[in-house]
């Protein structure tokens, strides 16, 4: 299939793709923004998903520098969440090859309003980083289920897996958002790596759009990493109610379409 873009179609995808990198850098979700701009301009699903990995993946790469930098990492909490994402995200992809998803965007429908009402609700939650509170074995030990199960869920379903990993951490072991953020980029860069080079492999990236959405896109994590490290955790957690109703559109589209 010959794919054409025009200067227009261009003009249509890029900024959104700037866009989702930068929500994707405060508060997850970037990828309810960027797939459907890849959509719109006519590239094909399959691609668009390994478009959009290219882009996201090369975005991530710099808003997770910054928050090492800026030491807003729990490291071998992040490492620990990632290594034990990459093994629930094999197994997610593996069932999603026999099962169908269409019963979890009726869960989602329900835990998706639950998860904005008690984000809006808790004011301290985010807002403190207590991660002390829990003994380092036990949050190694969070950190390894929450990566298991996030992971799983990305490789069977996917979208708002970086909205609800920050959650994870916030409500469950006590992180601020700043730092819950930051310990889900560095998951989200492994999952994204190793979805990309299995897109690559397989020929499923266009680079005449992928590569100037890179480029937007590592603008918009540059900036949107920034901003949390300027703004804190109230910018967080206002981006992270955002991120929420946008996967809620995206899940009630899905049960509609």
């Amino acid at each position: 299939m010959m794919i054409q873009l025009t200067l227009i179609d261009y003009a249509i995808a890029l900024p959104f793709i700037f866009l989702a990198g930068l929500v994707d850098a405060i508060a997850g979700g970037g990828g309810l923004i960027s797939l459907p701009a890849y959509w719109s301009v006519g590239i094909p699903p399959h691609l668009a998903l390994g478009t959009n990995k290219f882009s996201s993946c090369f975005g991530t790469v710099f808003s997770t520098a910054n928050y090492f930098r800026a030491k807003m990492i729990d490291v071998p909490v992040a490492i620990i969440s990632a290594a034990f994402a990459l093994i629930g995200s094999w197994l997610g992809a593996s069932i999603a090859l026999r099962v169908s998803a269409a019963f979890l965007n009726y869960l989602l429908v329900v835990l998706i309003p639950i998860a904005a009402v008690i984000s809006m609700s808790s004011r301290n939650l985010g807002m403190k980083s207590q991660p002390h509170l829990l003994r380092k074995a036990y949050r190694m030990l969070l950190g390894s289920l929450a990566g298991l199960a996030i992971g799983f869920y990305d490789g069977f379903f996917g979208p708002g897996t970086g909205t609800f990993l920050i959650l994870i951490y916030a409500s469950l072991m006590h992180y601020d958002f700043v730092t819950a953020n930051g310990n889900t980029k560095v998951v989200n860069l492994a999952s994204n790596v190793a979805a990309l080079i299995t897109f690559a492999a397989s020929g499923n990236i266009f680079y005449p759009l992928a590569i100037p959405g890179a480029i937007c896109g590592i603008t918009g994590n540059i900036l949107g990493s920034k901003l949390v490290i300027l703004k804190g955790n109230k910018l967080i957690k206002e981006v992270f109610i955002v991120a929420l109703l946008l996967l809620l559109g995206r899940v009630i589209y899905n049960l509609l379409s």
